[in-house]
């Protein structure tokens, strides 16, 4: 038998052994948060209940979440984790704590120098033991969006990776440990499985790609039939959308964002499929990535979108008593995004934001001219454009183009009196000098 045949014969004997084993440890009861096979259904416990999984990612607003039925947050590092999960006891909600897991690519940088995997290691061991004990924890999630190669030379990330999970297992039976990919990536669940058997859970950061997540646990069940949670969900992504002509993402208006989250979570978050422990939407908060609106269902100023209010129908099953202002449509010299608007430098331009209803009283809106965001890494606010709005609060505005040539944004920002936002935004190109 050659070199070659032999290591895939060991990779497929490996695998058979994996797939015929229950990839949940039998866990006692006493256990603080584990997850159970019931009936052919997995089931998370915390502290002896049945717990499904209900919240927002991210780690701000908490007493807002509780309110509308919310019952998690979730944290991507350890920054300030004291605070986060004293906040989240004091709401009654848990926490789902993140760990930076450096990404395995960064093998001469971090994955072969030994001092700062030990350094890493260490600092991660006194985490654990700090707040292991805290009663706002639910899990630990070992990486967000960590890609996991099968490549030999890739063994020093896993080396580390499987010495964490397992130091995090010894130091704290008490709470599950997962780990969020993006989407069903068949390839990085076999990977995981073959080279990662001790993780309790997989969860998944979906958007679009929800619609095919059903169809992926169904079909590679054969390779994994365990639980998962879905530790990101929400509207389209910059990736997902349309472009313009010079290749910026248009985004839809809080409204037809709140449609689109209705849509996802009635048609296709698979809430019945017996592996399901729970949901977060994405971004529970503020939070700029390629625009500051897009994700954000929160405002910078704590208003709430239309979002918050169907996450409350849908949780609660109770409408909000003020819903946020309705869109129609953002138009800039009566033409939408998808026209891609070209302009002048210096020139007079028009825009005007339509209601889906008449005008409730004591609206008040707020129109912004940025550049536009090609670093979709960047968490650092857009150039505003100090350009004159008039009438600055109004429904239909007129203003000046920026005079440099390049891609901006006009958004407009539209509050009631009752502590919501609705928000719509139009990109266009100033051209010529």
């Amino acid at each position: 038998m050659t070199a070659g045949c032999l290591r895939v014969y060991v990779s497929t004997l490996c695998l058979v052994f994996l797939l015929s084993c229950n990839c949940n440890k039998a866990v006692a009861p006493s256990r603080k948060v584990w997850v159970a096979r019931e009936n052919g259904k997995y089931v998370l416990y915390r502290n002896g209940v049945p717990f499904v999984v209900r919240g927002g990612s991210g780690y701000t607003h908490m007493d807002k979440l509780r309110s509308i039925g919310g019952n998690t947050i979730r944290t991507w590092d350890t920054t300030d984790l004291e605070a986060i999960l004293d906040e989240a006891a004091t709401n009654n909600l848990a926490v789902i704590a993140g760990f930076y897991v450096p990404e395995s690519k960064y093998l001469d940088y971090f994955y072969r120098n030994q001092q700062k995997v030990d350094s890493q290691y260490a600092a991660f061991q006194q985490l654990v033991r700090r707040y292991r004990s805290h009663p706002a924890l639910l899990m630990w999630c070992l990486g967000n969006e960590v890609d996991f190669p099968f490549k030999a030379k890739y063994n020093k990330f896993y080396d580390e990776y499987n010495r964490l999970l397992d130091m995090i297992h010894t130091e704290d039976p008490d709470h599950p440990v997962t780990t969020a990919m993006v989407n069903y990536q068949l390839r990085n669940v076999m990977n995981i499985r073959l080279k990662i058997p001790g993780l309790d859970i997989l969860s998944f950061n979906t958007f679009g790609d929800l619609k095919q997540l059903e169809s992926n646990l169904s079909t590679f069940s054969w390779l994994w039939n365990g639980p998962f949670l879905i530790t990101e969900w929400g509207i389209f992504s910059p990736e997902e959308s349309k472009r313009t002509a010079w290749g910026v993402p248009i985004e839809l208006n809080s409204t037809k964002k709140a449609w689109v989250y209705r849509d996802f979570h009635t048609k296709y978050l698979p809430v019945n499929n017996p592996r399901f422990l729970g949901a977060l939407t994405f971004y529970w908060g503020f939070k700029e990535e390629v625009t500051p609106t897009w994700y954000s269902i929160i405002d910078e100023n704590g208003a709430a979108t239309e979002i918050v209010g169907d996450m409350q129908s849908l949780w609660m099953n109770t409408a909000p008593l003020h819903k946020a202002p309705a869109l129609e449509e953002l138009l800039m010299n009566g033409k939408k995004a998808a026209d891609d608007i070209l302009v002048r430098p210096g020139t007079l331009q028009t825009a005007e934001i339509k209601l889906q209803l008449p005008a409730a009283k004591g609206l008040r809106i707020v129109w912004k001219i940025l550049d536009e965001d090609f670093n979709s890494e960047s968490s650092d606010l857009p150039i505003e454009r100090k350009v004159d709005i008039s009438p600055c609060d109004s429904f239909r505005v007129n203003f000046r183009a920026p005079e440099k040539e390049g891609p901006y944004r006009i958004y407009s920002w539209i509050y009631d009196e009752y502590g919501n936002v609705a928000t719509a935004n139009i990109p266009f190109y100033v051209v010529g000098t």
